[in-house]
């Protein structure tokens, strides 16, 4: 790629100030009005006059939304319905899935998950309890003769 200016940092060695004056010029954040956001209420002002969304200080101020802590908000472990229809002669023989009526009825808060992913193919009917389910994941569980049932008031899988 073509420079446009030369880097004369080489041919200024030993000269001090590398062609910005008396000395202490051009050297680090107090050339700048400072790091960062500061000054923004004070010697920057145009700045954020100039960028600020309606001149209202937005970006740039203020408190915008709310993150919640980690500790209340529920991680989304999924199982896709491929992977599950292969665990379920496996998950059977361990006692984690139940077969009722010719349908695996399994609940996959047990299994350690909390959402069904649509990836895969379905080929047994199953009734999968879940708190989160997709929409591709729910239409081909259907299709293969099942059904999703959801669990309200849980939060963490």
């Amino acid at each position: 790629m073509v420079r446009r200016f030369e880097r004369k940092a080489r041919k200024y060695r030993g000269l001090r100030t590398h062609g910005w004056g008396r000395v202490g010029q051009h050297r680090k954040s107090g050339s700048s009005g400072g790091r960062g956001n500061v000054g923004y209420h004070k010697h920057k002002w145009s700045y954020v006059m100039k960028y600020a969304e309606d001149s209202s200080g937005y970006p740039f101020y203020g408190k915008h939304g709310f993150e919640q802590p980690n500790t209340i908000v529920a991680a989304r472990l999924g199982i896709n319905v491929g992977e599950l229809d292969a665990m379920l002669d496996e998950l059977v023989s361990k006692g984690l899935v139940q077969v009722i009526d010719g349908k695996y009825v399994v609940d996959l808060l047990k299994l350690g998950f909390n959402k069904l992913l649509g990836r895969g193919r379905v080929t047994k009917p199953m009734i999968v309890k879940t708190v989160w389910v997709s929409r591709k994941a729910e239409e081909k569980v259907r299709a293969a003769g099942g059904s999703v049932e959801l669990v309200k008031g849980v939060v963490h899988g």
